[in-house]
């Protein structure tokens, strides 16, 4: 399976099975579609498919131009980086069938929120429930689940998040101490993260997270008036001026390094390329801006008919990052990081993020989800801490989601690079996991072209 595209001057060919990324001339990709039809076909041979490409297709290209590059194309065939075959279709049903351990915690240690944002799905930390705050013998539990059903695995994750976590520090620091003490005896390692609104960051908690945390989310959507329209506190004064010196703070404390400034655009900011790019100038390195997934109904959220505008926003954040990049003043833009040369295993490139498996939600009573966007949905209780995982139909359905298992995933080109999508976003939009949130699978395949338009201009420059 072949995707070709061209993006800011580039003509790009995508080889989906290999992953094999090809820049290549004006003539090559205006052979290429004929020729894949007529090297599936089984025409290997350089004459015929030249003689086919003249005759059938009316190009401004000479015989010996379009002879060369149908043998280009034949060169990459060859090599196995052109017109591959899918090799992993007929291994799912091994994929299905895999022994998962728990490897990741999304700790919900606080159900409670010191801001109001207007398309919180947590519905301001209460996850449409009560309020409520972890205690230290809830979260022990959960550390002690983990550890248990992780079999063989040595490194574990633990997130903290909420509502707002730092409500509830300090069985924050208690359980990343206890967790620490669980390390040696268990031979295991934990990386803990934290995901904050930053309100009430200070001092002690930033040394705190510099020496213990592996990762932070700063949650800050870019502008001040976009931030303060969408994460105002409950009275509806604006958040931006308290968060951002603490936020730059933290930024600078890291190194710049292992933290996230991490947003939302809705329909109020279509322009979200000049939120990415103020938070740039404002000194953040690692940035990440996504589109918010709502309620249609929702007067912020994002239309169907919204996405030209969003198409070219990204368009113009990639060559504005390209540019930055060239200048020395370069930043990360999370959807735009793609690894060509890696990149996951075959397991998460399949299947994802792994919620459901890998991957649980634990409420501050204890209760265990497939992800923190089904807290609350009873159909998806799997458990809880004390008694561990007792819906394993419900972990049936998760282990066996994956790009085949969706329709629309088989012949898209992307499926590879976002492994089928959110199965949170795909249930809330069809009322199952197997299928896709087309608003935001059409976003995805924007970003991964751009990403790789970006690695083929950052080559050119240092080629």
């Amino acid at each position: 399976m072949i995707h070709q595209y061209r993006n800011n001057g580039y003509n790009i060919v995508m080889d989906v099975n290999s992953g094999s990324i090809h820049v290549v001339d004006d003539v090559a990709y205006d052979v290429l579609p004929l020729a894949e039809q007529l090297i599936e076909e089984g025409v290997r041979d350089a004459d015929t498919l030249t003689a086919a490409v003249e005759v059938c297709k009316k190009l401004p290209y000479s015989r010996e131009e379009i002879r060369e590059a149908v043998e280009e194309l034949l060169t990459l065939t060859r090599e196995g980086t052109l017109f591959t075959q899918d090799l992993y279709e007929d291994y799912i049903h091994l994929f299905k069938e895999r022994q998962t351990v728990v490897k990741a915690l999304c700790l919900h240690i606080a159900h409670d929120c010191n801001l109001a944002c207007r398309y919180c799905f947590a519905g301001e930390g209460e996850y449409h429930g009560k309020r409520a705050l972890m205690s230290f013998e809830v979260g022990k539990k959960a550390l002690d689940f983990l550890v248990a059903n992780s079999g063989n695995r040595v490194n574990l994750e633990v997130d903290f998040f909420g509502g707002e976590p730092l409500l509830n520090w300090q069985v924050v620091k208690d359980l990343v101490a206890y967790g620490r003490s669980l390390e040696e005896p268990h031979h295991k390692k934990f990386r803990f993260t934290l995901t904050t609104n930053g309100v009430l960051l200070n001092e002690e908690i930033l040394e705190f997270v510099n020496r213990e945390m592996s990762n932070v989310v700063l949650s800050i959507d870019g502008r001040r008036e976009v931030h303060d329209r969408m994460r105002p506190f409950a009275g509806g004064q604006g958040s931006y001026d308290l968060v951002v010196p603490k936020f730059l703070e933290t930024a600078k404390s890291r190194g710049q390094k292992d933290y996230y400034v991490r947003g939302t655009f809705t329909r109020n900011n279509l322009d979200f390329s000049r939120d990415v790019l103020h938070l740039a100038d404002l000194g953040f390195e690692q940035i990440s801006v996504e589109p918010v997934v709502a309620d249609p109904k929702e007067p912020y959220a994002l239309q169907p008919e919204d996405l030209p505008v969003l198409m070219e926003e990204y368009d113009t954040l990639a060559r504005e990052l390209i540019k930055r990049k060239k200048e020395g003043r370069g930043f990360n833009f999370f959807h735009f990081m793609i690894d060509l040369s890696g990149g996951p295993c075959v397991a998460k490139r399949l299947s994802g993020c792994g919620s459901g498996t890998e991957y649980l939600a634990v409420t501050p009573w204890g209760d265990l989800y497939p992800c923190h966007q089904f807290v609350g949905n009873e159909d998806f209780l799997l458990g809880n801490v004390d008694e561990g995982i007792c819906r394993q139909d419900v972990v049936e359905q998760f282990r066996k989601c994956n790009v085949y298992s969706r329709e629309k995933c088989r012949r898209c080109f992307a499926r590879f690079y976002c492994s089928g999508g959110c199965a949170a976003n795909a249930y809330h939009s069809h009322g199952t996991i197997n299928d896709v949130y087309e608003l935001g699978c059409e976003l995805q395949k924007k970003r991964v072209e751009c990403a790789i338009m970006i690695k083929a201009a950052l080559a050119d420059e240092e080629g």
